[in-house]
């Protein structure tokens, strides 16, 4: 491991569930399922499974914090739980998917803390947060069977996820209320990111702009295109050749309008951000995300470290 990587353990319930809103990220060099915080050296599935041994169905992230921090993998972690069950995840029940955070340094410890503190002064749950956070213990890697287990078997993955009601819980509460987003949100703002809109071509914030940033989910705040990547596809929108990290992004199946497009969504906020086609620059990949202004929120270079984007200046270095 270079010197740069660090690492971070977290226990989310079901660890099947745990790796891929990690390893979509830049900056995670690896997921490894496995078990920890318990007694029992070397354990198998079948023996955590058994609660007998005290371990936890973990990932250990290994990851180059100058490129995503800390901070952001404690963000992901608790947008992928609920943080106010003590006996398990949704309907994995049991000590081996409680959930915990496993500090590796005392700088994690206090960020963890600082964290779980901010999540409980939210208001975002009535019931107290009882995630751990607790000192690493020994990591064990599981079967080679459940690594990478989306990537395996991607079918039974989702059906997993969506079945143990993992999925429904996370829209439902991970989710801003739509009186705060209302609140918060234009009326363009809120039709085009909560009920799927599309704004008038030519006729919008970003679609002829050419400040040098980024541009972050107008609900999340999460980084989705650089200035970069940007260019004039004639069509009235902005357009941009690539995300900033393919995984804040989702691309879904869109058959409304009598047509079957692909539309792309900010993967946390569940915004709707417009379509990707295959009509862009065939030297730069080929591809065209017609994102609506309306969705979107600039960032310029000279903001990125007071608005807590610093990370991201190296792609402008």
């Amino acid at each position: 491991m270079t010197a740069n990587l660090e690492k971070a353990t977290f226990a989310g319930g079901c660890f099947w569930c745990m790796v891929k809103p990690f390893h979509e990220h830049e900056g995670i060099e690896k997921v490894i399922s496995g078990y920890t915080g318990g007694h029992k050296e070397n354990p198998t599935y079948k023996e955590v499974c058994s609660e007998t041994t005290g371990h936890y169905e973990a990932v250990q992230i290994t990851y180059d914090p100058q490129i995503f921090p800390y901070e952001k993998l404690l963000e992901v972690f608790w947008s992928q739980i609920d943080p106010t069950d003590p006996g398990g995840q949704f309907h994995d029940r049991g000590d081996s998917y409680r959930t915990a955070i496993f500090y590796h340094t005392d700088a994690q410890k206090e960020l963890a803390e600082k964290s779980k503190q901010n999540l409980a002064q939210s208001g975002r749950f009535k019931d107290q947060i009882v995630t751990n956070i607790l000192p690493a213990k020994p990591f064990y890697a599981a079967e080679e069977y459940h690594q990478d287990y989306y990537q395996k078997n991607p079918f039974r993955y989702k059906m997993y996820q969506a079945g143990s009601g993992r999925a429904s819980f996370i829209k439902e509460h991970w989710k801003k209320t739509d009186a705060e987003l209302k609140n918060r949100l234009t009326p363009i703002q809120y039709e085009v990111t909560q009920n799927n809109g599309t704004e008038p071509p030519f006729k919008n914030e970003f679609w002829n702009h050419t400040e040098e940033g980024i541009y972050v989910d107008i609900v999340s705040g999460e980084p989705l295109f650089s200035s970069l990547d940007k260019y004039d596809a004639g069509c009235g929108w902005p357009s941009f050749t690539k995300p900033i990290d393919k995984g804040t992004i989702k691309e879904e199946m869109d058959v409304s309008h009598r047509m079957v497009r692909t539309e792309v969504r900010s993967k946390n906020a569940d915004s709707h951000l417009g379509h990707v086609f295959e009509d862009g620059p065939v030297e730069k990949g080929g591809l065209r995300y017609c994102i609506n202004s309306a969705s979107l929120l600039f960032i310029p270079i000279s903001e990125l470290e007071k608005e807590g984007y610093g990370e991201y200046r190296r792609l402008f270095e």
